[in-house]
């Protein structure tokens, strides 16, 4: 039988394997109106943890229409236990007395009855094609959140929660800079994340799509840079080779598409000197 101790260490351990800002991002921010939005912050990074963005106890999916697979395999969460006990004027109330795990299961290994949420329908995005060629699934989630997108390299998923291809890109450019580091390093790390919105940015005008978003990427470089007290355009050329390198690997892959031959024929050239201008 798992216990709470057991339970609580599958949080330490997303703790020390440095990719907490990302189960704490997806978490924060959860499905409205169902069970689990109710739950607690360290629940639902556990629940993010088992790949999922909903998870219920048997009873509650039972009273959703649907059942569990077989040989669906339950997780745990921790929640108190409580017990009634009489004061002194006779009156019972709830009292904590410690806490307890309870066993909860994936939407993912149930069937039955369609679910009263929907997930938005993933919008046709450019490029899509690269993520799913690189064993990446993408999942819109319905907003608003406060986190855009997120990449996660361990379970090969980019979840999006804007229709924007810049949302999109950035991820993109996150997964791409994965397949050339080898392992992305854990947390934000300054070079990743001006890299991701350099690349987002670019690929935006190479499209020829939504480029009203690059205000926003200049001033998120800005941010990065003025905790290095260096200029922003100094950020972009520090990353400037490895941001070739990701733009290269996205619309070449290792073997040019349609879409990305076009790209590359009628957009930017992938080198020469970055714009200063602000836009």
């Amino acid at each position: 039988m798992t216990s709470v101790n057991e339970t609580l260490k599958r949080i330490i351990e997303r703790f020390q394997s440095g990719d907490l800002p990302q189960a704490v991002s997806y978490s924060m921010f959860p499905i409205p109106n169902i069970p689990s939005a109710a739950w607690s912050m360290a629940n639902r990074i556990l629940m993010y943890s088992a790949g999922t963005y909903d998870a219920r106890g048997i009873k509650q999916w039972s009273d959703a229409g649907r059942r569990i697979k077989k040989r669906a395999k339950p997780f745990h969460i921790v929640v108190p236990r409580i017990v009634k006990q009489q004061n002194g004027g006779g009156k019972r109330r709830g009292v904590l007395v410690g806490f307890m795990v309870r066993p909860v299961v994936r939407v993912q290994d149930t069937i039955g009855e369609p679910l009263e949420y929907a997930l938005p329908e993933l919008p046709e995005l450019p490029l899509i094609g690269r993520a799913r060629e690189w064993g990446i699934a993408v999942h819109a989630l319905p907003g608003p959140y406060r986190f855009l997108g997120c990449f996660d390299p361990e379970k090969r998923f980019i979840v999006i929660t804007s229709p924007e291809e810049n949302v999109f890109f950035h991820e993109l450019a996150h997964a791409a800079h994965e397949r050339v580091l080898g392992k992305m390093k854990p947390g934000e790390d300054w070079k990743q994340e001006v890299v991701a919105e350099l690349s987002a940015a670019a690929l935006c005008v190479m499209v020829g799509k939504n480029t009203k978003h690059l205000g926003n990427s200049f001033r998120c470089i800005s941010e990065y840079a003025s905790k290095l007290n260096i200029s922003p355009v100094e950020a972009c050329w520090e990353v400037l080779d490895d941001t070739e390198k990701i733009l290269g690997l996205i619309l070449k892959g290792e073997q040019k598409d349609d879409e990305s031959e076009q790209i590359v024929k009628h957009g930017l050239p992938l080198s020469g000197t970055p714009s200063t201008e602000r836009r």
